[in-house]
């Protein structure tokens, strides 16, 4: 997770929500003052709106870092204090954002913008994470369904048993293969009928509003808004997600064809049939997005004992939550990167207080936007929170490698790019690094029979995801510009699922309900497509590592510990931030100026072998 510095499109952003529209109530009138000097101030001429864009800068980014501390100190001490500074302070950045995406929208329609301005005013137009119409009322009434839909996600329940179960309980309830088919199926329906169904009437309004707001802010609708941010235009960004997909989707359907097979012989047919689509409910997540909780039930013979355990190596080597940081900072200085300030150390949040509430989710942060770097976990010694701490570290050293750049592009060069530079990161805790850092022993590194295993495990959850990290924003995108109509809200979402997925529900569903609500990005307004972009670069940049390390082995083996021409390079597009489009900065370290999910497809290519030969006789696809 990224931090609050992005001005517009990180965690500030999404803090601002729940408050927005009572504060711009009460601040209309000034606001409108504002804008009319500004007017004054700022002329509608290329030189006027190239003014206005640097004194909207210079204001973001002084709030920007006062808003920092602020939402530290409610991540790391919650309570009714810092609750209510963190409102105040989101919904004053909301004000803002909504103030200068209508000026925006005003000066994008000014003649001979020079080219930096006009992306810039982009940027700002696409910096209100739910644009309200600009007419009285609809701002409030937005807020009020955004908040409902909010609550009404957080509230969820569905059963098991009969008996209730809330969100996160049910959650890791689907993933336990103790669980009957029956008892799946009931869970998963009873999420779907209690959470989602409840919310269409407000999700359908929701959308309206947001469409008209978009609408104003001039965009064809809101699903070509979310589709503007990438350096070109909507259509086409639609047509490099979908090219993408198809670069990778035999992989997906050889892993799909597997699993299928491996389901029908621990259920029989009449639960899982032999061909066609999977049930939904039997891919052990609620939204079988990732399918890692059933590896048990389709790994390969002989694929579980690799040799060591991480979790056992940490203990071995005696290492708290600050030395497993100082090993993640150790990565980064070997690829000849500074080390962390001084202040990362006496800031961070490692371990959870004993005397307080904090939020434990991981996240990375540069509060003054240059060196204020820090990370907020509450580590324990184990295999997971030692590969999130390298996660999250890419984050901070990306953070501050582009701390030079205007407040405006203070930001991933797109919205994948930030997740995926910590996932490459997380990549690279190879066996082969491992002995490189004196935690392994060169005789525990894992024979090469045990390859397939840890390929489909990885695959599981990272090829698997891919058609979901798709179909969430291609709906919306749907409902957006009416090719979903309405009435097929239900309909479109599980026939969007089938035709990227190979899924069907496993009990009949209600035209009448609202499945896609029973998963949190939808009430909670998060576009998606972010995840699907990131699962592919992390393995673009991952590969372009390799080949400039001189990497000769399986590309899945790959350590490029201790290269500085791979940090030199990697330097070279993180330090670019927003500044350029995204393919400029692609190219800066990979040679490539297109997203690809060809690296992927290179790095499972051993199992993509396995799995075609363990497929023969099977039909694949649904």
């Amino acid at each position: 997770m990224k931090s609050a510095a992005p001005l517009l499109k990180g965690a500030a952003a999404a803090l601002a929500i729940a408050l927005a529209a009572p504060l711009a109530a009460q601040e209309a009138a000034p606001a409108a003052a504002a804008a009319a000097a500004a007017a004054a101030t700022y002329p509608e001429t290329p030189e006027g709106a190239a003014a206005w864009v640097a004194m909207v800068e210079a204001d973001l980014a002084a709030f920007s870092k006062e808003y920092g501390h602020v939402s530290w100190l409610n991540a790391t001490y919650i309570n009714h204090d810092s609750d209510t500074l963190a409102a105040r302070y989101g919904a004053e950045l909301t004000v803002k954002q909504v103030g200068y995406a209508n000026e925006a929208a005003r000066y994008a329609r000014v003649a001979g913008l020079d080219a930096e301005t006009a992306r810039k005013l982009d940027m700002l137009r696409n910096g209100i994470g739910l644009p309200a119409p600009n007419r009285p009322g609809a701002a409030e009434e937005l807020n009020e369904i955004a908040t409902r839909l909010g609550s009404a996600y957080g509230r969820g329940k569905g059963t098991l048993g009969g008996q209730p179960i809330n969100g996160s309980d049910i959650e890791a309830e689907m993933g336990n293969l103790e669980r009957t088919p029956d008892e799946l199926k009931e869970m998963w329906a009873s999420w779907h009928d209690n959470v989602g169904a409840p919310m269409r009437g407000d999700y359908v309004r929701m959308s309206a509003l947001a469409n008209e707001g978009a609408k104003e802010l001039g965009f064809t609708d809101y699903g070509a808004m979310w589709r503007s941010g990438y350096d070109m235009p909507p259509e086409q960004f639609a047509a490099e997600t979908e090219r993408m997909w198809q670069e990778v989707k035999p992989l997906y359907i050889a892993l799909h064809t597997y699993v299928r097979r491996k389901l029908n012989e621990k259920y029989g047919d009449a639960v899982q049939p032999r061909t066609g689509p999977i049930r939904a409910d039997l891919l052990g997540n609620m939204w079988a997005q990732e399918w890692g909780n059933i590896y048990p039930l389709v790994a390969p013979a002989g694929a579980g004992d690799i040799g060591y355990d991480l979790t056992d190596l940490i203990a071995k080597k005696n290492l708290d939550a600050v030395g497993m940081v100082k090993v993640g900072e150790q990565f980064f200085s070997s690829l000849g990167f500074d080390p962390l300030p001084a202040t990362f150390w006496e800031r961070s949040q490692f371990v959870k207080p004993a005397d307080r509430e904090v939020v434990c989710h991981a996240s990375a942060w540069n509060i003054d936007n240059v060196d204020d770097l820090r990370i907020k976990m509450c580590i324990k010694p184990n295999a997971d929170d030692f590969v999130t701490i390298h996660h999250e570290l890419g984050h901070n050293y990306y953070q501050r490698a582009y701390n030079q750049q205007d407040p405006l592009h203070l930001n991933g060069a797109n919205d994948g790019f930030h997740e995926a530079i910590g996932d490459m990161i997380a990549l690279s805790i190879t066996p082969e690094y491992l002995v490189q850092i004196g935690m392994l022993d060169p005789s525990q590194v894992p024979s090469a029979d045990k390859d397939i295993g840890l390929l489909l495990r990885q695959a599981m959850d990272k090829v698997a995801f891919l058609p979901f990290g798709l179909l969430l924003d291609r709906y919306r995108w749907g409902l957006y510009d009416g090719s979903i109509p309405e009435a097929a809200i239900n309909t479109g979402w599980n026939e969007l699922r089938q035709e990227y997925q190979g899924i069907v529900p496993p009990v009949p569903r209600d035209p009448a309900g609202f499945d896609a609500g029973a998963k949190y990005h939808i009430p909670g307004n998060v576009s998606y497509t972010r995840y699907f972009l990131a699962r592919l670069l992390q393995f673009q940049f991952y590969k372009s590592a390799c080949d400039t390390a001189g990497w000769k082995g399986p590309l899945h083996r790959c350590s490029f510990y201790g290269n500085k021409e791979v940090g030199a390079k990697l330097d070279a597009m993180l330090e670019l931030g927003a500044s350029k489009p995204w393919p400029d900065a692609l190219e800066a370290f990979t040679g490539e100026r297109q997203m690809s999910g060809k690296a992927m497809v290179e790095y499972f290519a051993p199992l993509k072998k396995w799995l075609d030969q363990q497929n023969k006789g099977e039909k694949a696809g649904w």
